[in-house]
């Protein structure tokens, strides 16, 4: 039982060393503001543009990423229903008949008709 107790108490002392000097390693940088961006005396930002960068323009980008990925479906005349009717099996990219428009393999060393189950 004591061989567990130092072996934790050892583990939570490195844990604790390192991050102890990783927070002393990190402290306050130490250079200045650039000369470029006004110094002490920047303007204030207006709330508004603020609201607009950190929420508006992420909400955009959200929007059009999904009408980006729902439209295509729309346009087929597929519906988009909560709790509506289970999607058959997708092939993306496949043949549109299906694996009917596969062929079927010519011999036992044929490498058609996909993967096979012998082990």
């Amino acid at each position: 039982m004591t061989s567990k107790l130092v072996h934790l108490a050892r583990r939570a002392s490195v844990v604790l060393l390192a991050g102890g000097l990783l927070v002393a390693a990190g402290g306050p940088a130490g250079a200045d503001v650039p000369e470029f961006w006004g110094g002490s005396q920047s303007e204030p930002v207006d709330p508004w543009h603020a609201v607009w960068l950190l929420v508006g323009i992420p909400l955009l980008l959200f929007v059009v990423i999904t009408a980006i990925v729902i439209i295509p479906g729309v346009v087929k005349g597929e519906r988009f229903t909560p709790g509506g009717q289970a999607t058959a099996d997708q092939w993306f990219g496949g043949p549109s008949s299906g694996t009917a428009a596969l062929p079927a393999p010519d011999s036992d060393d044929s490498q058609a008709g996909g993967a096979s189950g012998r082990w």
